[in-house]
């Protein structure tokens, strides 16, 4: 069973001079410099100054970076920039936002979950999780003993009991902020009656992780350092057993999952018509191929708005030389069976494991130029038509988004999808809360 805990949050304190519009950020692993840089120039107070210490966060950086960090955090709590609540508590927290011209409010609250490896309890991975990321991550976690950022969990509850649990008498918000467009909303609730419900509800089910892969298995290597130090395992309360999680119904009106798609470059012979025409016409033995109308113009609505109402396993194609498009519906949903016989017919049938597995492996790597494509995403679909230009991105495949289900389904398989197969929209913000680790 998942094991739940409220705990002291340690948070931007309630003054004046601290808008926390100014202050939070989005997490650590979508930022360049420039962002950052932008961050903190608007407050230099900004939560990027110490979560994203070194850029990019791919790889381990100079230790002095991770020192300094904490160096800062430690100014701000002892200058009072940063509180700890002196009782522990369950956060509600909710965003709202705007997509495609619909307002949304995802509902959830910030808890503490037990770590258990994956495959050993009931916090069930769906991504491929890489080691550059856990080094940066794990070299911040050891200087500061801090965990900065939530990790974005999602539940079974088709009634929202916990959602009209712990909203049911709530204020207005403590803490309130703007960021890109998002309005994040803050409270606390400390009710022994109602923890005990939230604890003894969610120790029933299992807990997907939705967005947060490396930053749960950078709490599970700082685990085992901590046993390690300690000569075994840690008790019980220790908070190195504990990650901060943000929790959310799987049937929450405001969860939205949106499509990466992808940009592929490396490739050559697409600046020549004929060549492209014939790797187009070698796509009909598996697809059923449709010339668009759409200019580059109007991608962003075919894959915002049209591609969503096709059939499944539909994909669009995008040649940047000849700025066309193609609509691919394939023709037999059993294509990965020869290809990957040992998968469950979960994971081949999902158009993430379709497109990598043979579109991008089987088909496109012939015409790779070094050996390895490059492969860039984006949500936005808004940013393809400049990517892909010919020259850094030849094609584009657009996507439909991967059905929740799918996290469940794999589950069962104890198996993970490609790298980026979901994008839950919009990010959950870093510096509304953070999790001591100091004991």
């Amino acid at each position: 069973m998942a094991h739940l805990r409220p705990f002291s949050a340690t948070r931007f304190a309630r003054r004046m001079d601290l808008e926390i519009s100014k202050l939070i950020a989005p997490p650590f692993d979508v930022l360049d410099e420039n962002a950052k840089a932008a961050l903190q120039a608007a407050h230099p107070n900004n939560i990027v100054t110490i979560d994203l210490p070194h850029i990019p966060p791919k790889a381990a950086g100079p230790f002095e970076k991770y020192e300094q960090a904490n160096a800062t955090f430690d100014a701000w709590l002892e200058n009072g920039t940063l509180v700890q609540d002196r009782r522990p508590a369950l956060y509600p927290y909710t965003q709202t936002f705007e997509k495609h011209g619909r307002t949304y409010h995802r509902r959830g609250f910030y808890a503490l979950v037990r770590l258990a490896p994956f495959g050993q309890g009931q916090v069930v991975p769906h991504e491929k999780t890489y080691k550059g990321a856990i080094e940066d991550r794990l070299a911040l976690m050891r200087a500061m003993r801090v965990q900065m950022s939530p990790i974005f969990g999602i539940y079974s509850d088709p009634r929202n009991e916990m959602t009209s649990l712990l909203y049911h008498s709530l204020a207005r918000p403590e803490m309130s902020g703007t960021l890109d467009g998002v309005k994040h909303d803050l409270w606390s609730v400390i009710d022994a009656e109602v923890e005990n419900h939230v604890i003894d509800f969610m120790g029933t089910r299992p807990i997907y992780i939705a967005d947060g892969h490396h930053r749960y298995t950078t709490a599970l290597t700082y685990q085992l350092e901590m046993e390690a130090q300690n000569g075994g395992p840690l008790p019980p309360k220790h908070p190195a057993n504990y990650c901060l999680f943000v929790l959310i119904g799987m049937q929450d009106d405001g969860l939205l999952i949106l499509p990466t798609h992808r940009m592929i470059g490396n490739l050559t012979g697409f600046e020549n018509a004929d060549v492209t025409q014939t790797f187009i016409d070698s796509l009909t033995s598996a697809f059923d191929v449709q010339k668009m109308g759409v200019s580059p113009e109007n991608l962003a609505v075919y894959a915002n708005d049209m591609l969503s109402r096709q059939p499944a396993h539909t994909f669009g194609f995008y040649v940047g030389s000849t700025r066309t498009l193609y609509q691919l519906s394939l023709k037999n949903v059993d294509i990965l069976q020869p290809l990957e016989p040992d998968q469950s017919e979960s994971l081949r049938r999902l158009d993430v494991s379709i497109l990598q597995r043979y579109l991008l492996d089987e088909v496109l790597q012939k015409y790779c130029a070094t050996g390895e494509l490059k492969k860039t995403y984006t949500a936005d679909a808004t940013q393809i038509a400049d990517l892909v230009d010919g020259n850094s991105h030849q094609v584009a495949v657009l996507l439909q988004p991967t059905p929740l289900h799918a996290l469940e389904d794999l589950a069962k398989h104890n198996e993970v999808m490609p790298q980026k197969s979901t994008y839950f929209y919009p990010k959950l913000a870093t510096g509304l809360v953070m999790n001591s680790l100091r004991s």
